[in-house]
């Protein structure tokens, strides 16, 4: 197992009714606020190798805090039919950096990460530095006015496998597909999964990310933006991160291998 070079302590924030678990690591001279996609928990972020590298990396140059949303890992959960919307999730990021007593940073979200981290820009630009989507997206599903989103039948089928199938290599082959017959990834990819989410808040929360849509709020972005997305990514298309790029004005898309 790999650690951050200093202890790690698990703390919460208050917001609303609900108690948001949070860490706080490095001591740089810039607030990172790093948000996970989909499911997470912020304790096994740290049993994966390479994920504590990455966020060791992270911490090398910011004071990095990383957070696990309402309804998922070590924050309070919540009745299936009571989870959150996406301003919920986002305001958690308030309470958060409150918590923490920052009053401005970057943030990064990973694919759904990606539409809240954008939208906190809209709601409070003067506490948003800049913003970093890795494989996000402004709509998730596909419309007659949006071809680039996944299409809505093939999100149906990979909801109806949630309850069966949570847990184990459940979602690997689209997200992680180089890890798929690597034994002890599965293995920790898999007690990631049920450490995060019930296979029923699963399925709400995937049927919640499913409706997201923040194209109207592109335009009022005025922080720095970088779009990153892999050309191959089999989970959101990359044409999905070029309609975030394109609909905030100077924002910076880069287009990844992989």
């Amino acid at each position: 197992m790999v650690t951050s070079p200093d202890p790690i302590e698990t703390r919460y924030a208050r917001s609303g009714d609900v108690n948001i678990a949070y860490q706080v690591v490095g001591s740089g001279p810039i607030d990172l606020v790093f948000v996970m996609g989909w499911v997470s928990n912020i304790d096994q972020f740290w049993t994966e190798p390479s994920f504590a590298r990455f966020l060791q990396r992270l911490a090398s140059f910011s004071r990095l805090i990383v957070f696990d949303k309402r309804g998922t890992g070590l924050s309070d959960r919540v009745a299936v039919e009571q989870l959150p919307s996406l301003e919920d999730r986002m305001d958690d990021v308030r309470a958060v950096m409150d918590a923490v007593g920052s009053r401005r940073a970057a943030l990064v979200g990973v694919s759904e990460g990606g539409p809240l981290c954008l939208l906190f820009a809209a709601t409070y630009p003067g506490r948003t530095a800049a913003v970093v989507t890795f494989g996000g997206y402004a709509r998730r599903l596909r419309a007659p006015d949006h071809p680039s989103g996944v299409a809505p039948e093939d999100r149906e089928r990979f909801i109806e496998r949630i309850p069966q199938e949570w847990g184990g290599s459940f979602g690997l082959a689209e997200r992680a597909p180089s890890a798929i017959h690597d034994e002890r990834f599965v293995r920790w990819w898999g007690g990631y999964l049920r450490s995060s989410a019930s296979p029923a808040a699963a399925v709400t929360l995937t049927r919640m990310n499913d409706a997201i849509d923040v194209r109207q709020v592109l335009p009022a972005i005025r922080v720095p933006v970088l779009v990153l997305h892999r050309r191959g990514d089999r989970t959101v298309p990359v044409a999905s991160g070029r309609v975030v790029a394109d609909g905030i004005p100077g924002a910076r898309f880069v287009e990844l291998a992989g």
